[in-house]
């Protein structure tokens, strides 16, 4: 008698651990299945480097030489994941920065750009934000640069680009900083364009 209550208590326990053993596999697989996002650990999501050169012939606003500048996009809203208008609610964070070849003004600068896919290949993106210069504020500072009035402008570019493979494009860039009479003093501003080449992470 006791060996068989002994062996219906031996059943019951496995037949017991099978159910639950079913019961948390089904309740796994719905984990299982669930997408995993991966960490690339990059802060970065795009890197551009181009030459350009003043757009304005102008006596008071004409710059002389090329301007060497660089920038890096980052994507902390998921702006290139979004669609729709959702994408004006998430755009990129740039920073950069332009050196100049013959004197005139340098600058650094940062803010926002959304890119907006017109095709696989062809896309449009504008740019806002702020910049600091090292260039002339006024008549007096002697030089024959466009005089800016004030060292922090407002900075804003447009630019229309081509990507020629899932990470490499070309870029036609189109930029303006000034002060927007701001500030006082004399406002000639910086307009210049001209060719970047980016590089998607």
């Amino acid at each position: 008698m006791h060996k068989l209550y002994a062996v219906s208590a031996v059943v019951a326990v496995l037949s017991s651990t099978g159910a639950f053993a079913a019961d948390l596999s089904a309740s796994k697989a719905p984990i299982a299945a669930a997408p995993v996002v991966e960490d690339t650990g990059r802060i970065f999501d795009e890197a551009r480097f181009g030459v350009l050169t003043s757009v304005d012939s102008s006596d008071l606003n004409g710059e002389d030489g090329a301007f060497l500048t660089g920038m890096l996009l980052f994507d902390p809203w998921g702006h290139m994941e979004a669609a729709g208008w959702d994408r004006l609610l998430r755009p990129r964070i740039h920073v950069g920065g332009t050196v100049a070849t013959e004197g005139e003004a340098n600058q650094v600068y940062a803010g926002f750009s959304w890119t907006a896919n017109v095709t696989d290949r062809f896309f449009l993106e504008l740019g806002f934000g702020g910049t600091l210069h090292d260039g002339d504020l006024d008549i007096g500072d002697g030089g024959d640069g466009p005089k800016l009035g004030c060292r922090a402008l407002f900075h804003e570019y447009v630019a229309a680009g081509f990507n020629v493979t899932d990470r490499w494009s070309v870029i036609a860039h189109l930029e303006h900083s000034s002060h927007a009479n701001l500030c006082d003093g004399p406002n000639n501003g910086l307009s210049r364009g001209g060719v970047m080449v980016g590089y998607k992470f």
